[in-house]
């Protein structure tokens, strides 16, 4: 898909009931019983999605999120409106489809005994991107527990509110709140103030 198949319109870009259109739940909802209701959904949500792969595989960001889009589709019917909106629900489908796209890296590259990183979370830290994170804040991102880490980053670079970057990674949303706090004041601690703005 490229970038302006992913553009959409402007009232697709606009995002869930602009100009009385389905939400993300809705749709959702609707595709349990006809397919095409999932169209919308893929227009709305591939740039933010495809951005999250390419931050983090960017040599596979395209296959990701193609895989991503399949699984979503293919799991649409376990989508619950009660545990968090569609958004977080997309981003936990590509957090997942992540995490197995690194363990078979991993495994492709130490073989069947797994000799080889504990944490897959640490490849986003050796592709961070220089130009958009300063090294020692790349430093101080790496040093955070996995989960702290890929919350900040959900709701840094993503955008999604605290809580569905809590439903995304699988935790309750103060949960998650907390964690959030403890991460954002490790790096203020440790990072001068306008390194720190976007992750605030």
């Amino acid at each position: 898909m490229t970038p302006d198949e992913r553009d959409g319109t402007p009232e697709e870009r606009d995002g869930p009931g602009a100009g009385g259109e389905a939400t993300d739940e809705e749709l959702l909802a609707r595709a349990g019983r006809d397919a095409s209701a999932f169209e919308p959904l893929v227009r709305r949500h591939s740039d933010a999605l495809h951005g999250y792969f390419a931050r983090r595989a960017p040599g596979a960001a395209d296959d990701l999120l193609a895989e991503a889009w399949l699984q979503a589709y293919s799991t649409r019917h376990g989508f619950d409106a009660d545990r968090g909106p569609a958004r977080a629900w997309l981003f936990g489908v590509a957090r997942n489809v992540l995490s197995a796209h690194w363990r078979r890296t991993e495994r492709q590259r130490t073989g069947p005994r797994g000799e080889g990183r504990d944490d897959p979370w640490e490849a986003v830290d050796a592709r961070l991107d220089a130009a958009a994170v300063a090294p020692r804040l790349r430093a101080l991102l790496a040093e955070l527990p996995s989960v702290e880490r890929e919350l900040l980053l959900l709701v840094a670079w993503e955008q999604l509110t605290p809580g569905e970057a809590a439903a995304a990674v699988g935790i309750p949303a103060g949960t998650a709140r907390s964690r959030l706090h403890r991460a954002r004041n490790r790096l203020r601690a440790d990072t001068p103030l306008k390194l720190t703005g976007d992750l605030a």
